[in-house]
């Protein structure tokens, strides 16, 4: 099974690390091995954490596994602008950007409406 067609986030992470992979795999023919593994470790993680917050066992549990997902997504952001920026590395395509953008979008959404959703039951 892939990332379920129903999940918005599990679906988008999942095809960020595809995404991923494949701009690794252009970074390590031009023998970028180092910073390859520190953004397919950090891309990778994202939806890593996500599928971990699945079967999370409270409210707070599901809160920091989503908030681990935002730091991770903004390291990988670091280290895309790094290669972006770097003349000597291969250029993330912007399908890249896109999808994490799109990811640090919907992790936000999902952390605020799970706080206010965890306030509004304790009232």
């Amino acid at each position: 099974m892939l990332a379920p067609a129903d999940n918005p986030i599990l679906r988008l992470t999942f095809e960020l690390s595809l995404q991923v992979m494949e701009f690794v795999e252009e970074m390590e023919k031009t023998r970028r091995f180092v910073l390859a593994q520190q953004v397919l470790r950090s891309a990778t993680s994202i939806g890593a954490s996500m599928r971990e917050a699945q079967h999370a066992k409270s409210r707070a549990d599901f809160i920091h596994k989503c908030k681990i997902a935002a730091k991770e997504a903004e390291e990988t952001e670091y280290w895309l602008l790094l290669c972006q920026h770097a003349s000597t590395y291969p250029t993330p395509a912007t399908a890249v950007f896109d999808t994490l953008q799109q990811a640090r979008r919907l992790l936000a959404r999902i952390i605020i409406s799970s706080k206010q959703n965890g306030a509004q039951n304790t009232t």
